[in-house]
């Protein structure tokens, strides 16, 4: 190892949960926006703080960034004048009654169980022995009517504490007061948890903001509603990296072009809105990119964009060495297309994934040793290489309940082992740029994303495709009422609507391999923005809308919300 030119490590966590807002009652229809800012995002922004040489990259999907603005909003306004929340789980937690139907109450207790099991229910012994009793209710439905508001009030409270994030867990003693009580929750109890929850919402901006000012982050975005920008741009581009795949019936997108220039635009304007300043990287929506996509965001402002391995060796073929072999054809270095000036970083899949789905099973000192001991190899593969960059990017928010105590270990020692080793250098891709690290040229880059190297995730399937099959037809729909003289706050509500229809997750989770109540969620909530499109430019919906199109049964790894970056054999 050579402090005189150390190996520049790049962590790039991406924040992202798409809109779950039901666009007729403005009920949000899944808890996890609110749930993972209390937990996740919290705690990313608390390990960075607590040790000074700490870098890293943080990703926002500006979608995420307004629902977190709503949430906190909402429960002020909640707090200081009744109005009320548009969360019906958060909602519960101040009820001073329950539901009375057995159903309703049922189905809420339910809700107070969506949570890994082994490292966050079964840590606390009281919220153990009242998931114990749900799973009860489970074999015995008709039970319900026994259980008084006390076990549901105390179940909304567990739920809603084990969530917190570890930081907050360790420092804040309002919280270790009523883990203490354990049981026999007042509303006055509930309501101070909903304040507090509240108070942790409205700083998250704040605090991001404060790090990036003072060094410690670079903060960066994707495009405003998170869509797969290669595929707006053309459907052949999934043909790219899997000549075969099959396509939607519909042959384009519709004025694609436009539509990603929206929401690269509408994504900076939120970001300058919660943060003050323009970013200056990207990471596309899903690592999704193509020639037209990078030169669009260079047409932005962008200096630099990331995405996945698999995209480098499709592009570079057999010429590809990742580490150890040609300057020119390695993962270590940025890269840069024909035409375009902005800097594309690629991610090591390898470190990133046992990160994602290896490492929560191991002592968290052991995992960091192993994590370093890489690093360290890949310093001496890379000895020749002039400022070599090792990119490690991955969800910044789905990992970390599948760790002891939501990865506080593992990424406390991350940061502080990295931040002292004097071989290796936490930076960010925008700082990597401004040390003027070599950019290779790529004379084409096969279009795909960070999962596989291909667009395969949201298209190809028949599920897929037919839901690419009704966007295009909403957009046309869309298009049609434009020309009809849709304008003015109508038009606006429109195109915001669209630009929700148009996000990735939605085309994620479509497919049988994915688990079935999931993709119940994701598929309903997506039929229901589009009829919210048609209302909005005053047509009809297509019948087709009322009928569910996808199923799923599958049981992938984490429940399907990350998957590896190469394919398994």
């Amino acid at each position: 190892m050579s402090a005189e030119r150390p190996l520049k490590v790049v962590l790039c966590w991406h924040m992202h949960q798409p809109q779950y807002q039901d666009p007729v009652s403005e009920n949000y229809q899944l808890p996890w926006t609110y749930l993972h800012g209390i937990k996740d995002y919290v705690d990313m922004a608390a390990h960075l703080a607590a040790v000074p040489g700490a870098r890293a990259v943080v990703n926002f999907a500006p979608v995420l960034v307004e629902q977190l603005a709503d949430y906190a909003a909402q429960i002020q306004a909640h707090l200081d004048h009744g109005s009320p929340i548009h969360d019906p789980l958060l909602a519960a937690l101040d009820s001073p009654v329950p539901p009375a139907g057995t159903d309703e109450r049922l189905a809420l207790v339910r809700d107070c169980v969506r949570a890994n099991r082994h490292r966050v229910i079964d840590r606390f012994p009281a919220y153990r022995r009242l998931a114990g009793m749900v799973d009860w209710l489970d074999d015995d439905p008709v039970a319900m009517m026994y259980m008084d508001d006390q076990f549901v009030a105390d179940l909304l409270t567990w739920y809603h504490l084990a969530w917190m994030g570890e930081t907050v867990r360790r420092e804040d003693p309002r919280v270790r007061g009523l883990q203490e009580k354990a049981a026999g929750f007042t509303v006055e109890d509930r309501r101070h948890l909903l304040s507090i929850i509240g108070e942790l919402l409205a700083d998250l901006p704040a605090r991001y903001r404060s790090l990036a000012e003072s060094g410690r982050v670079e903060l960066s975005m994707t495009p405003f509603a998170h869509p797969i920008a290669p595929l707006l741009l053309d459907f052949d581009s999934a043909r790219e990296s899997l000549p075969d795949s099959p396509l939607p019936g519909a042959g384009a997108y519709p004025g694609g072009e436009e539509r990603v220039r929206w929401h690269i635009e509408r994504g900076q304007a939120t970001f300058r809105e919660h943060f003050g300043f323009a970013p200056q990287g990207c990471w596309p929506a899903e690592g999704a990119v193509s020639d037209a996509t990078l030169r669009l965001l260079a047409e932005h402002g962008f200096a630099w964009a990331a995405t996945g391995e698999g995209v480098l060796g499709h592009s570079l073929g057999k010429a590809y060495t990742k580490y150890g072999g040609e300057v020119a054809t390695g993962l270590c270095h940025p890269y840069a297309i024909e035409d375009a000036t902005i800097a594309c970083f690629f991610r090591d899949d390898e470190l990133s994934d046992l990160i994602g789905f290896q490492y929560s099973d191991w002592h968290a000192d052991d995992a960091v040793g192993d994590l370093i001991t890489r690093l360290e190899a890949i310093d001496e593969a890379t000895a020749d290489h002039p400022a070599p960059v090792v990119p490690i990017i991955l969800d910044g928010e789905n990992a970390w309940e599948h760790y002891p105590e939501n990865g506080y270990h593992f990424l406390s020692g991350l940061y502080q082992r990295l931040a002292d080793h004097p071989g290796l250098e936490l930076t960010t891709f925008g700082d990597a740029l401004a040390d003027e690290v070599p950019t290779n040229r790529l004379p084409r880059l096969v279009a795909g994303s960070w999962v596989y190297g291909t667009l395969s995730t949201w298209i190809g399937d028949k599920d897929k495709n037919r839901g690419w099959d009704m966007l295009v037809e909403a957009k046309c729909a869309f298009d049609a009422a434009v020309a009809g003289g849709l304008a003015g706050e109508e038009l606006a509500a429109a195109t915001e609507q669209l630009a929700i229809c148009e996000g990735s997750d939605w085309f994620w989770w479509f497919g049988d391999y994915n688990p079935a109540d999931v993709v119940r969620d994701f598929e309903r909530l997506y039929r229901l923005h589009l009829s919210r499109l048609y209302r909005l430019i005053g047509a009809e919906p297509p019948e087709y809308l009322a009928h569910t199109f996808a199923h799923g049964s599958g049981q992938p790894a984490h429940g399907g919300v990350m998957r590896p970056g190469q394919a398994q054999e």
